[in-house]
Order: structure tokens, then C-alpha cells, then sequence
């Protein structure tokens, strides 16, 4: 699995389908995550292999997402990501940097943590920032990766915090990952 799908996927750089929406401007670290964030999570992707998310503490509200799959050498896929969170209105976000193959921008996702004991994961929707940025609601232009289109939004993080907020915008938000409490390995 490429490193950048479960980056912004997995709540360090939680990305699935090829399309991404970025920013100019990280999440600042002002918010300490909620507690239940930290640990071990796993999830049986869509093509039956299992996957590992751990998330712990790197420092003063900055986070480290350690990703990997359950294949026979482990240690390949192992990924390390950094990233921050905020929680505005009923939402929470998290925002990670990107590899310079990707713009090297910052990425946002939405996460919730489900009474059911469920870290789910939620992405943008590329094509609903594009009509948005169209309209004038955000602004921005749209990019190509190597994993395909995208869009770099420019609108100031209080605008695109007032914008995901909005209760008319839910249907921007694309559920990607769906984890369960590990286990153990």
C-alpha cells in the first residue's frame, strides 16, 4: 500500500483514493488530543489484509502515527508519521505534512472516536473542494499528483475551519478507514 494512502487515512496523512486535498498551512500544535486517540489500532482492509495503527505522544500536542501491514516482513512496511489535532465544533481534525512527491503541503482529515470503540477516519472530497472553489467558497487551484488530481487549498485556516464546520458541508467528509481497538500482534 503506498505510504500516502494511509498517511492522511490513518489519521497521520489519511489519504485512500488517489485524490487529495491539501493545504499551505498546518493544524498549529495549540490542542492536546482526545486520550482515546492514543494506543493500538487495527483494521482489515479492501483487500483483506490487515493493517496497524499506533499513535503515540511526540511531544507537546504533537502526535506520531507508526502504520504497518501484517505481511511477512513487517519492518518493510513500517511508516512513521508526525501530525496535529484540532477539534472545532463537533469535529475533530488532524493534519499531517505530506512528502515532497505530493507537494510537500499539509493534509486534513476528520476523525471521530465511536461509542463502539471505532477510530474512523474521514477524508475530503476532491471533487466537492473543487465546486466549492468554483463558487468562491474556498479558494485554492487544482493540482496533479502522481496518484492523481488534487487540489491545494490557499483559504486561511480559520476559513476552512468555518467552511468544514458548517453543517451544510457535512457531505464534504468521506469515511476512508475504520479501525477497531488492537488486540495485540
Amino acid at each position: 500500500m503506498n505510504a500516502w494512502r494511509f498517511a492522511v487515512a490513518a489519521v497521520a496523512c489519511l489519504l485512500v483514493s488517489g485524490c487529495l486535498v491539501t493545504f499551505k498551512d498546518p493544524i498549529p500544535a495549540n490542542e492536546a488530543a482526545p486520550i482515546p486517540l492514543l494506543g493500538d489500532w487495527e483494521r482489515q482492509d479492501e483487500w483483506g489484509e490487515r493493517q496497524f495503527l499506533a499513535i503515540s505522544r511526540a511531544g507537546s500536542n504533537v502526535y506520531k502515527a507508526r502504520t504497518w501491514v501484517d505481511s511477512e516482513d513487517n519492518l518493510k512496511s513500517v511508516e512513521e508519521y508526525g501530525f496535529t489535532v484540532a477539534h472545532h465544533g463537533r469535529r475533530w481534525y488532524i493534519s499531517a505534512g505530506l512528502p515532497k512527491r505530493l507537494g510537500a503541503n499539509f493534509a486534513i482529515a476528520g476523525f471521530e472516536l465511536t461509542a463502539g470503540n471505532e477510530l474512523v477516519i474521514y477524508n475530503l472530497d476532491v471533487e466537492r473542494i473543487l465546486q466549492d472553489m468554483q463558487s468562491g467558497t474556498l479558494q485554492g487551484q487544482p493540482v496533479e499528483t502522481p496518484e492523481g488530481e488534487g487540489v491545494l487549498v490557499s483559504s486561511s485556516l480559520d476559513q476552512v475551519f468555518r467552511y468544514l464546520d458548517d453543517q451544510a458541508n457535512a457531505d464534504v467528509f468521506v469515511e476512508v478507514a475504520r479501525y477497531q481497538r488492537s488486540s495485540g500482534q
